[in-house]
């Protein structure tokens, strides 16, 4: 599979309710251009869009939604860089604000096909991202989108925590939590798993690989993890990510399970955003679950057959044309 084309300039932002808001996270992903060498030995490398919920409104933005992404970024030229991206992959990014004396993040990764794929957060002395203030969020906006994408990571330290509880109660349409759990941003599991209990108070849908299940609900199996998350009131559908064994979706009255979808993998980091974001699209669409399980596991294998994240998100017809056995 070769990448996709280049996305156009954007022509302006659209009037009316945002189809996707996403919430959180964002980097400057540097990544090696050297497949199966250490970090310290890597020459050349390449600079791409990053960041789950930023690459998740990216990869929905690829389908034709109009979307946003609420989120902080450095004053430096990397925030700009950040800005000028999302513009050219047409979200809008009126809610991207720059936080004075805090760098924007950096994120490279080590790439050792097909599953190893270390990744390296430089997030000191704090991401601006976790700066989101409840204050400055436009609830207004929010409110009326048709999806709103929060996730764990914008848990993990205050103000974000607020600001994203905050959001996520506002939002009275379909909610999803990304359980988006990485470690080295917490001070203990416990600590994720209390906060993460709470904001699934606010969510229809949980989205996570299996370990993310099992700091959320304690459950390792995804069958006990999904039905776990659906004992949430007000939660009707849970999706957990099984890798190489593909996913299992959950709502209370069925459970559907996807088949992994064969791709020589070159990085698996964006998979996960690229199904996210196909997933809102499927949402959006009305699809039936299997219909929206196959349509994003392929857009996440697609992904996973490329470089970048950001950069390499399919569009539909891509996706429909991988999912009909057509080279992409």
């Amino acid at each position: 599979m070769t990448g996709p084309p280049p996305a156009g300039p954007r022509e302006g932002p659209r009037e009316g309710p945002y189809d996707l808001i996403t919430m959180g996270r964002v980097s400057v992903d540097v990544y090696p251009r050297e497949t199966g060498v250490p970090l310290e030995d890597v020459e050349t490398f390449g600079k791409y869009l990053g960041g789950s919920p930023t690459n998740v409104a990216v990869a929905a933005a690829r389908h034709g939604r109009r979307t946003a992404v609420v989120t902080r970024t450095g004053d430096d030229p990397f925030g700009r860089f950040v800005r000028k991206a999302l513009r050219r992959y047409g979200v809008d990014d009126r809610y991207v604000a720059a936080v004075p004396g805090l760098p924007t993040p950096l994120a490279f990764c080590e790439i050792f096909p097909p599953d190893d794929f270390p990744l390296y957060f430089y997030r000191y002395p704090k991401a601006p991202d976790l700066e989101i203030r409840a204050g400055e969020l436009d609830l207004a906006a929010i409110a009326s989108a048709r999806i709103v994408w929060a996730t764990v990571t914008g848990l993990s330290q205050e103000p974000s925590r607020t600001a994203t509880l905050a959001a996520m109660a506002a939002h009275p349409g379909r909610t999803v939590l990304d359980l988006d759990y990485r470690p080295m941003l917490w001070p203990s599991p416990e600590d994720a798993r209390f906060w993460t209990r709470r904001a699934l108070e606010h969510a229809a849908v949980a989205v996570g690989n299996v370990e993310e299940c099992e700091v959320a609900t304690g459950e390792r199996d995804p069958r006990a993890a999904a039905a776990a998350l659906l004992g949430v009131p007000g939660l009707d559908l849970a999706i957990v990510k099984r890798g190489p064994a593909g996913v299992l979706a959950a709502t209370r009255d069925r459970v559907v399970e996807s088949p992994p979808v064969e791709v020589e993998v070159v990085n698996g980091l964006g998979a996960g955003d690229a199904f996210g974001g196909a997933v809102c699209h499927g949402l959006l669409a009305g699809w039936d679950l299997d219909r929206v399980l196959a349509f994003a596991g392929t857009a996440g294998a697609i992904v996973a057959s490329r470089l970048a994240c950001a950069d390499a998100m399919p569009d539909t017809a891509e996706v429909e044309k991988a999912m009909a056995g057509e080279q992409v």
